[in-house]
C-alpha cells in the first residue's frame, strides 16, 4: 500500500524548491500526496523563488536554477494546490480561559481534539512543513499545528520541517510541561549569517518586514536546549539532520535531500543522518 503524506503549508507564501523536493521524491514512489493550510486558503509560491535571476543576499548568489524555477511554477499553477484542507477546520482551537464557561468549553476542547488528531495521524504515515518566509505568519505559532505536531510525535511517525518551517516544532510544546519537541534533539535550520538583513516578504500583503522577527538559529539552540544542538553547517552547500522522528532542512537547497531522506526514513528505516 503506498504511504500518504500531510503537507502543511503557509498561506502567505512558500518557496517553490522547498515544495517541489519534498513532492517530487514522493511522487517518484508513488507516495499520496494531501495538502493543507490554516484556513483551507490555496497556497502560493512567493514570487522570488520563481525567478532564477534573484539573487539571495546572504549567499551573494540565485538558489533558483532555471528547471527548478520551470518545475516550481508548473506546480504551483497546477491544481493540486487548489483544495487544500483547512486545519481551523479540522482542528478545535483551545478556549481562552476568560471564556465564560471555560471548565465546559475545555472539556469540549479536549473530546474534539483527540479524535481530531488521531483521525488525521492515523490517515497519513508522514507530515511535511514546507519552508519559506510564510510560516513566519501562520505556522510558527499555529497552537492547531502543534496540536497535530505532538500527535504525529505521539504516534512515532516521522515530520520533516524546512527553512521557516522549524521553527513551529521549536514552538510546539506540551501544555503542561511547556518543553520543546526538540528538547534533547539535533536539529538544523536558518543559521545566523543565513539571514537577510532587509527585503522579509510575504504573499497577499503589502508589507517588508525587513529582517525576520527572530533569528532561527536561537530560536532553536534554545529549544533543543543543553542536550540537544543546533546545526548550522555554514559555508557547506547543504545541510539536513535526521533525529527521529525529525528531519530538518536548514533552506533552499536542502528541500530535495529532505525529501529523499523522508523516502529513506519510511522506507529504509533511517533514523540518524547528518550528526
Amino acid at each position: 500500500m503506498s504511504k500518504r503524506v500531510l503537507v502543511v503549508l503557509s498561506e502567505f507564501g512558500y518557496w517553490g524548491e522547498e515544495l517541489v523536493g519534498p513532492v517530487e521524491a514522493f511522487d517518484a514512489r508513488g507516495y499520496r500526496t494531501t495538502f493543507a493550510t490554516p484556513t483551507g486558503k490555496r497556497p502560493q509560491a512567493l514570487p522570488p523563488s520563481l525567478d532564477p535571476h534573484y539573487v539571495d543576499p546572504p549567499l551573494g548568489r540565485s538558489v533558483t536554477t532555471r528547471d527548478m524555477a520551470r518545475r516550481a511554477q508548473a506546480l504551483d499553477e497546477s491544481d493540486r494546490l487548489n483544495h487544500p484542507l483547512s486545519l481551523a477546520d479540522l482542528i478545535p482551537e483551545r478556549p481562552y480561559f476568560s471564556s465564560i464557561n471555560h471548565l465546559r468549553d475545555l472539556e469540549q476542547y479536549h473530546r474534539h481534539l483527540d479524535s481530531a488528531v488521531q483521525d488525521l495521524v492515523s490517515s497519513f504515515d508522514a507530515l511535511v512543513i514546507v519552508g519559506g518566509s510564510g510560516p513566519i505568519v501562520d505556522l510558527a505559532n499555529n497552537e492547531r499545528l502543534h496540536e497535530l505536531l505532538l500527535g504525529f510525535v505521539t504516534a512515532d511517525k516521522p515530520v520533516l520541517a524546512e527553512c521557516y518551517g522549524v521553527a513551529a516544532l521549536a514552538f510546539a510544546r506540551d501544555w503542561e510541561s511547556r518543553a520543546s519537541l526538540l528538547a534533547g534533539r539535533h536539529v538544523t535550520g536558518h543559521p545566523k549569517e543565513y539571514d537577510y538583513k532587509d527585503g522579509t516578504g510575504f504573499v497577499g500583503v503589502d508589507f517588508n518586514m525587513g529582517p525576520p522577527p527572530y533569528p532561527l538559529e536561537y530560536i532553536l539552540r534554545d529549544a533543543t536546549g543543553p542536550e540537544g544542538k543546533f546545526h548550522g553547517n555554514v559555508g557547506k552547500e547543504t545541510s539536513v539532520i535526521v533525529d527521529y522522528p525529525f528531519i530538518t532542512a536548514r533552506s533552499t537547497p536542502d528541500s530535495v535531500l529532505s525529501g529523499e531522506l523522508l523516502v529513506q526514513v519510511l522506507e529504509n528505516g533511517l533514523r540518524r543522518y547528518g550528526w
